[in-house]
């Protein structure tokens, strides 16, 4: 076994792809979280109003956006509908506060609110008003309390962490579905398919020396970016006064993609033991990836990421002080590690049965 892990851990480090694709992958990950490494406080209110104008949906801390209260969500939606209704639906200031009144009186919720203008007076943004106006720009003063009121229940390092598993596991699982690929190719040949099953080498040993050369491979190039990634936040979080732990990037890794790369790795040994080519697997894990990728309505009703069984990524849409995993992510994961020692047991059963003795 530890033959051949070695062989095919070497041979990796040999391929030039690989190097490629490791830089391909950190810089896309570093395009897809470079924002959060400009979170810090800001020094004046002239450098906030300074900032790009952006769109609410699109905004996040970075841009001086804060979540709004339920109350002042309510307050910026009804001014928002008011604003609409005068310039774009022609009411005067007066008629435009009446129909505001007139919500405001019935203490309707939101949907109730989108149905009764779409109704009475042909208006179908409401809703919209209201989705807009869960965040807003902030005062200088309010945008820094928030800021520290999230650093004091965990660190920077912690919200970074997660979006760094969330477009790293999602670079990473596209990666490993294609250098993998390599990991079986020269064994699947006739000829070499043949004297390997002749040789003395018993079935798990060649499976597991197999399948964890290739693990490990996709661990080096993962471990490389923990080790650039975390240095970045280290240094962008104490430049900024914010606290960091080094090791919290290390643990999204081990948490939330280190099984997602496992479970990749015996789908392709499976397939590999199976058809007696890798290249199956190819468009079967990608297949899995967009499944894993697709978010969900959910109970109540919206549209957004609740986590599939047995996804292989672990997405963490929201903003980025906001972010939460999907439910039953840690159950997943743990299913991951035991379905991939299953699919590795399954694997050396059929390799064993086709030996030639």
């Amino acid at each position: 076994m530890w033959v051949i892990l070695k062989r095919e851990f070497k041979n990796y480090l040999r391929n030039p792809i690989l190097w490629i694709g490791m830089v391909v992958v950190i810089l896309g990950v570093y395009q897809d979280v470079s924002p959060g490494l400009q979170v810090h406080y800001f020094q004046s209110q002239e450098e906030l109003d300074n900032l790009e104008k952006v769109i609410p949906s699109d905004a996040d801390i970075w841009d001086g956006y804060i979540p709004a209260s339920e109350d002042k969500q309510m307050e910026l939606g009804y001014a928002e509908i008011k604003r609409q209704l005068i310039e774009a639906m022609e009411f005067s200031e007066e008629d435009a506060q009446k129909v505001i009144d007139e919500i405001q009186k019935a203490g309707m919720t939101i949907s109730e609110v989108d149905t009764y203008m779409e109704k009475n007076y042909s208006y179908y943004n409401a809703k919209y008003s209201f989705e807009d106006a869960a965040v807003y720009k902030g005062t200088k003063d309010e945008v820094n309390s928030y800021i520290r009121e999230k650093m004091e229940e965990k660190p920077f390092s912690f919200y970074f962490s997660r979006k760094f598993a969330d477009f790293g596991g999602l670079y990473m699982g596209f990666f490993a579905a294609v250098m993998l690929a390599f990991l079986y190719i020269r064994d699947t040949r006739k000829d070499i398919y043949e004297l390997l099953h002749t040789k003395p080498i018993s079935a798990g040993a060649y499976v597991a020396g197999k399948a964890a050369g290739g693990f490990l491979s996709m661990l080096a190039v993962l471990g490389v970016m923990n080790l650039i990634f975390g240095v970045l936040c280290w240094t962008v979080g104490n430049n900024a006064g914010l606290p960091v732990r080094f090791w919290d990037i290390a643990a999204a890794s081990v948490m939330y993609i280190v099984p997602n790369l496992m479970m990749i790795t015996s789908v392709y040994t499976v397939v590999a033991v199976i058809f007696k080519n890798p290249l199956p697997g190819v468009p079967l894990l990608f297949l899995y990836m967009l499944y894993s990728n697709m978010g969900s309505i959910g109970s109540d009703g919206e549209w957004g990421y609740y986590g599939r069984a047995l996804a292989i990524m672990v997405r963490f849409p929201g903003s980025f002080l906001e972010t939460s995993p999907p439910p039953m992510v840690w159950m997943n994961q743990i299913f991951l590690v035991i379905a991939s020692a299953l699919l590795l047991l399954l694997a050396a059963a059929i390799w064993k049965k086709r030996r030639v003795y």
